[in-house]
């Protein structure tokens, strides 16, 4: 017999035991959501990293309904409007000097796959055609096309689709319990995690490989950060071997770290970046990849007519996508938003790192605004202390969110030290309970 929940499949998500007792939001406003029944739920993980600015901000609300009242849709092939000029200006002022052309999507997933496009394009219009390998990383996550779930390093997200993307291979993750346990900010130790580069190079040949994308900091396998000195060594090993360096800062973007984007929080710039999440707060679906004047430059060499790059997106820079865009990065700057996290990192610092020595925690790590619980793994039932921890904080009033054996933490940028203590306090009380 049908429910009312039966029709809807569900992304990641375990559609038989949620619908056995599900979770539902029905409204938000600020830092809460509300549940159909009206209990109050204090969100832990700005909605799926991406409500930064907070739920229901009416500058953003009013800029999506002016917008569909004014135009409602325009055709981004061989046309425009004003928006999508004007967003892709704001952005450029934002990103690192250099890199200054923006290409929208409508998902992070899209601005991975079309980052990946514009690498290997890149090479075949400078002559190296051979270069088509393409390096992720273990435990990264690109979001879940063909391209994005073969360069991702997270062997459940791959294993039911088969080897879909030829010329892929992997470095090697930076996790290191053994001397990393309990870090505050970035890892001391690990910039040699690197060299797997090399290796790679070794066994492929440099001429062959495209691009090395990684995450800054690797959100959905429970907030990974890079250790001190990884990043640069990876960015003088790319420019070394001519490989071009994408940094997915789908997640990291738009202050998560303390700083406009993590190319800056790290002073590390790649050649090109992935955005999406916090660009519009999560309000219209929306991406966008942002590229080194030289890679685009270079597809700008033929008849004027031509179209350089045949790729694209029927909502590509779609008008509510840049109106909610364009109000969101005016919230950003009005509230200082983009630099917050820099200033609440040791106020969710001090409050996180006092559950250590909790029942099952294994190690706690934090940057900015994120953070991350880590639990020691039940025998036969890998994960489900961190799903339990995050069941029994929902019912308590607070979001957090479980992934594998880590409950990680990303609150909206405007979360006051009283509610990051409320977040905290209420993780305790639900890892007591675990056995």
């Amino acid at each position: 017999m049908n429910t009312p929940l039966d029709a809807l499949w569900m992304p990641f998500t375990a559609n038989r035991e949620f619908k056995l007792a599900p979770r539902l939001l029905s409204r938000a406003e600020g830092m809460h959501y509300q549940t159909p029944q009206g209990r109050l739920v204090l969100d832990g993980t700005a909605g799926l990293w991406c409500v930064n600015a907070g739920h229901a901000r009416p500058r953003i609300t009013e800029a999506i309904a002016r917008q569909a009242a004014e135009m409602d849709y325009a055709p981004p092939f061989q046309m425009g409007h004003p928006l999508a000029f004007e967003l892709a200006r704001r952005l450029v002022e934002l990103t690192p000097e250099g890199l200054n052309r923006v290409f929208f999507t409508n998902s992070g997933s899209e601005s991975v796959e079309t980052a990946l496009k514009i690498a290997l394009a890149y090479h075949r219009l400078r002559g190296e055609a051979q270069r088509t390998r393409l390096i992720g990383r273990e435990r990264g996550y690109h979001g879940v096309n063909f391209a994005g779930t073969a360069v991702g390093g997270i062997g459940g997200n791959r294993k039911l689709f088969g080897s879909s993307v030829g010329g892929v291979d992997h470095l090697r993750h930076t996790h290191d319990l053994g001397r990393n346990a309990f870090s505050r900010g970035q890892p001391e130790h690990g910039a040699e995690f690197a060299d797997d580069l090399e290796r790679l190079v070794a066994l492929h040949d440099a001429s062959t490989i495209a691009a090395v994308i990684v995450e800054p900091m690797a959100g959905s396998t429970g907030a990974l950060m890079a250790p001190k000195g990884y990043l640069e060594r990876l960015r003088a090993l790319c420019d070394r071997h001519g490989i071009l360096l994408i940094f997915d800062e789908v997640i990291t973007g738009f202050g998560r770290l303390g700083a406009p984007f993590a190319a800056q929080h790290h002073g590390v710039k790649p050649d090109l970046m992935t955005l999406a999440k916090g660009l519009t707060n999560g309000c219209v679906p929306m991406g966008a990849v942002v590229v080194r004047q030289s890679i685009h430059d270079a597809f700008m060499q033929g008849p004027a007519s031509a179209i350089e790059l045949p790729h694209g997106y029927t909502y590509s820079g779609h008008p509510l996508a840049c109106a909610a865009a364009l109000a969101t990065l005016d919230v950003y700057a009005e509230e200082g938003l983009l630099t917050r996290a820099a200033r609440m990192h040791p106020v969710l610092e001090a409050a996180l790192h006092s559950l250590r020595g909790l029942p099952h925690v294994i190690d706690i790590r934090n940057t900015g605004l994120v953070g991350a619980v880590e639990f020691e793994p039940r025998e036969g039932a890998a994960g489900r202390r961190a799903f339990e921890v995050f069941q029994a904080c929902f019912e308590a009033g607070v979001l957090v969110r479980a992934t594998g054996d880590n409950v990680a933490l990303s609150p909206p940028l405007i979360v006051s030290e009283s509610q990051i203590g409320q977040i905290v306090d209420t993780l305790r009380q639900a890892i007591l309970r675990l056995h």
